[in-house]
């Protein structure tokens, strides 16, 4: 059964090429050229993962707006989103909002395929059974494997299915530094530095968020990150 991937682009010939080469590559492929359209469709029927512009007809932030409401519908649903915009502000904009990957429209199909495959690799990964273990528990912080859920205090702290791997990942081995391709590897991604760096800052977010004084995600500089009991 081939995986089905949707695509919200406004511009009507970079949309018709990304949906031929996908289709090409064995998947699925729905298309969409604005916010309003993409939603209704996939509200009804989730995609496997889904691709999405920032700016969408005469809306510069369209695209902001639909991965929130995606994430809304769905925790797990991997977003990409593809742009043409690389400031730091947007591409930290996306990762908050819930993407699980942001790449500019200048990357090679082999790169946009290869992201897209370890996406789809870690849902596979996530839908395994790893381990007899069911949940995580280090003081205040409950992993539940089964769920994807996490909570600290009692209190859920609402991380994407990337930010869940890379806490599991620090989680399991308090006070040991994880770098950045380990981080990385156990969380199934292909990205960069500064992607791991914002998927860092924004798990630390949502943490304070529910507890104003946590401090047990530390930067061992030049070296990576690790869990402070």
């Amino acid at each position: 059964m081939s995986r089905r991937i949707a695509i919200v682009e406004d511009d009507p010939a970079i949309r018709a090429n990304y949906s031929e080469a996908l289709r090409k590559h064995g998947f699925e492929v729905s298309a969409y050229g604005g916010r309003t359209e993409a939603l209704a469709a996939l509200r009804s029927r989730l995609p496997d993962l889904a691709v999405i512009d920032i700016g969408l007809g005469s809306d510069a932030d369209a695209g902001f707006a639909l991965c929130r409401e995606l994430r809304a519908l769905s925790a797990t649903l991997p977003i990409i989103f593809l742009t043409a915009r690389d400031s730091d502000f947007d591409v930290v904009s996306g990762l908050r909002l819930g993407a699980d990957d942001y790449l500019t429209k200048d990357i090679s199909l082999p790169h946009l395929l290869a992201r897209i495959g370890a996406l789809f690799r870690r849902a596979e990964f996530s839908h395994e059974t790893q381990s007899p273990e069911e949940t995580l528990e280090r003081g205040a912080l409950l992993l539940d494997l089964k769920r994807f859920a996490v909570t600290w205090s009692g209190r859920p702290v609402p991380l994407t299915l990337t930010e869940f791997w890379m806490v599991h990942a620090l989680a399991r081995h308090p006070g040991h530094v994880k770098n950045r391709e380990q981080l990385m590897r156990e969380a199934n991604l292909v990205v960069d530095d500064g992607t791991v760096t914002s998927h860092m800052k924004r798990i630390r977010h949502k943490f304070l968020g529910v507890d104003a004084g946590f401090a047990h995600i530390e930067t061992a500089y030049g070296m990576g990150y690790r869990w402070k009991e």
